[in-house]
């Protein structure tokens, strides 16, 4: 049988069914530009997601606009355990082979939580120095329930670290630009040409009835994916993901012409991804 370092082409666009602490040992040193991850958040609950068809039914079980009857039935449930008894040890030597793949002028994106996160700055800054600590981002949206006893938790926070604060790449000019809160504070032109966001994303969720939606319990929106592509790599640079999902890392950078490296040890990921890059000449490796 092949050995892992046998099996990975990083000049073409791949989905990997494999152990991410494995595949990223089997890499080599700098070859990557731009790495997001989007780990487990370490909710200590049960992670779930169920995909329905909907149909006009007069005995259906729900009602819709205009009193009108429909009848659901599921399609497709997709569930796991999200708990680490030691979260911060198992980010570890991940992020450690993740600042050594990474490229010297690249940038890093750790997507998690309120949960997590704070530990993980701690880890990040005695990997990276805390001097290549770029950015907090904070992606805010708002969906779902509200709490009754504190006030509801509706973002999340993604770590932006380079590997040299003097060199890295940040496309200004690249990023899609967003509406004025103040418009009429500012000229016409600005007005027309919209501002750069700052470190606090508004964007929503991943509609669960859209067109975007895979039914992969922690899908995360292609504009907020499309956005960190499109900031820190240049065309034709190569992104990894391993944590990767439902794969919105790869379609993103397929649409701004960048190559993509997916790596998820869940055969349910593997499989949504597979359905996901249908019709695009990408390699399929289970190891």
């Amino acid at each position: 049988m092949e050995g892992p370092s046998n099996r990975i082409d990083l000049s073409t666009n791949s989905v990997h069914l494999a152990d991410n602490l494995e595949f990223l040992e089997a890499l080599p040193d700098a070859c990557v530009p731009l790495i997001y991850v989007d780990p487990p958040f370490n909710t200590g609950k049960r992670q779930a997601r169920t995909q329905i068809a909907v149909e006009r039914d007069e005995d259906g079980d729900r009602t819709g606009f205009g009193g009108k009857r429909y009848r659901t039935s599921e399609i497709i449930s997709r569930v796991w355990e999200d708990e680490f008894d030691d979260y911060p040890g198992f980010l570890q030597p991940r992020l450690q082979q993740a600042y050594r793949v990474l490229a010297d002028h690249g940038s890093l994106y750790l997507h998690l939580d309120y949960r997590e996160v704070h530990y993980a700055k701690v880890l990040l800054d005695s990997i990276f120095g805390r001097e290549c600590f770029i950015n907090e981002i904070i992606w805010a949206y708002d969906y779902g329930g509200r709490s009754k006893t504190r006030w509801p938790a509706k973002h999340d926070n993604i770590l932006f670290y380079v590997k040299d604060p003097d060199h890295y790449t940040f496309n200004r000019d690249e990023v899609d630009r967003i509406p004025y809160m103040a418009p009429g504070l500012v000229s016409k032109e600005k007005r027309e040409s919209g501002k750069l966001p700052t470190d606090t994303w508004w964007h929503t969720i991943v509609s669960p009835t859209g067109n975007e939606k895979t039914g992969y319990p922690t899908q995360k929106p292609l504009g907020i994916l499309r956005r960190i592509v499109a900031a820190s790599s240049q065309p034709g640079d190569l992104v990894l993901d391993f944590f990767a999902g439902s794969g919105t890392t790869g379609v993103a950078a397929l649409e701004l012409d960048r190559r993509f490296c997916l790596i998820d040890n869940n055969p349910e990921a593997y499989e949504v991804m597979k359905s996901r890059f249908d019709g695009e000449s990408l390699q399929m490796v289970r190891w």
